[in-house]
């Protein structure tokens, strides 16, 4: 089991094909992304940094 605590993004979709990102920001300095429709296959650890700067970018779309 993971490390992570994992929650569905309030931005995800709810359509049909369930098309979900979970972030888990529980482990200080890190922010860790994975599909929620694949809880085992690869995680993306982001520095606290980067995560940032992903954010902005997304919100500025």
């Amino acid at each position: 089991m993971s490390e992570f605590d994992f929650h569905k993004s309030t931005h995800s979709s709810g359509d049909a094909h369930g098309e979900c990102v979970e972030v888990a920001r529980n482990i200080p300095g890190t922010t860790a992304v994975r599909d929620s429709k694949a809880p085992d296959g690869p995680i993306l650890r982001l520095a606290a940094e980067a995560w940032v700067e992903f954010a902005a970018y997304v919100g500025r779309r």
